[in-house]
């Protein structure tokens, strides 16, 4: 029995949070090791690693709540005197540096610590990169001939494109605020300052025709085609299509945001043999080359077997160019300059356009 699978907001309402920890507690008690995992993978990459390592190790049972990336960094902070995760499993490093800061993970180094970086590792060993997780620009097929699509950045904020974009709420999302992190650090390198990167987003808040709350809603509206482009990560566009929505995509000309996805033993883990376990099979041969055929994760280790790796992944390294992010001053900075936006460059595009 799976316990949990979508967010509960346990900072909110906190009597209701204690009643269901109870509940989870109480259920699929069947002798095995629980091992819990905070994730935003999705329910297709969840469920998938969740049965191939339940069967590897049949002792233990995997237990996921599937949320965005700041929730999960949230979520860590409430519970940072009871933890409740065993596994902190994906998001962008930045995300994952603030959580050192408030001591949320414990050190962990993997069997295949070696195999993987310098990129995305973290001090003391308290994370690691398991994937490598491009951000592109995403449209309806249907809709617009990809020949028309925005080919950069910059060619989203065309008049064309105006109410017609769709965007994943950078406030929850690992993924956006990556992707708004390399407007500001463009705008910082170019002008010395971020007052361009706020204007750039105004001017997109003011294409936007509503932020999704998460991203099932994203899919389901841009296949839908009530926007017709969005800002979002390759592997959940690839997943879409695979199920034939009709989505496509393009890198951005001047180079797109790698986010180096780590994964992390949370400080205080109930289980954590089992939580070692996993962080073990995430990065293995077999893990990776499952989670690059069937779920569309670019591996983060270098040294998988040529013959193995599913050809798309060469097709995305032959095509993708890469930004070359300041990921140091993005976790040092990146939460107040999401404050700023957030309060207030979001919902003032309106102006702008008139509407």
């Amino acid at each position: 029995m799976r316990p949990f699978t979508t967010p509960l907001r346990a900072f909110v309402v906190k009597g209701q949070w204690y009643l269901l920890l109870f509940s989870i507690a109480a259920c699929g008690d069947d002798g095995r090791t629980p091992v819990v995992l905070y994730s935003p993978h999705g329910r297709d990459q969840l469920s998938l690693l969740e049965k191939d390592f339940e069967a590897r190790r049949p002792d233990i049972d995997v237990r996921w709540l599937d949320m965005g990336s700041q929730e999960i960094l949230d979520r860590l902070r409430f519970e940072r005197v009871n933890p409740q995760a065993d596994v902190w499993f994906g998001g962008p490093t930045t995300i994952f540096e603030r959580g050192i800061r408030d001591s949320l993970l414990a050190p962990y180094r993997p069997e295949w610590a070696d195999r993987v970086g310098p990129g995305g590792v973290g001090p003391g060993d308290l994370y690691y990169p398991a994937y490598r997780t491009p951000a592109v620009i995403a449209f309806n097929s249907r809709a617009v001939p990809r020949a028309e699509a925005p080919r950069d950045w910059d060619e989203v904020l065309e008049p064309r494109w105006t109410d017609k974009v769709l965007i994943r709420d950078p406030m929850a999302s690992g993924t956006m605020r990556a992707i708004w992190g390399l407007i500001i650090v463009r705008s910082l390198r170019e002008t010395g300052d971020t007052t361009a990167a706020m204007r750039w987003l105004r001017r997109l808040d003011a294409q936007t025709k509503a932020y999704a709350l998460n991203p099932a809603i994203l899919d389901a509206r841009l296949a839908r085609a009530e926007g017709l482009v969005t800002l979002w990560d390759l592997p959940d566009i690839l997943i879409g299509r695979s199920k034939g929505l009709p989505f496509d995509y393009i890198f951005p000309r001047s180079g797109t945001v790698v986010i180096e996805d780590a994964i992390g033993l949370v400080r205080g883990s109930r289980h954590p043999e089992a939580a070692r376990a996993f962080i073990d099979y995430v990065g293995s041969v077999e893990g990776q080359l499952l989670a690059a055929r069937e779920v569309f994760r670019l591996p983060a280790r270098g040294d998988l077997p040529a013959g193995r790796i599913p050809a798309w992944v060469a097709g995305v390294e032959r095509e993708m160019a890469v930004y070359p992010m300041d990921w140091e001053l993005l976790a040092r900075e990146g939460a107040a300059w999401m404050g700023y936006w957030d309060r207030h460059v979001r919902g003032t595009g309106q102006d702008l356009a008139g509407r």
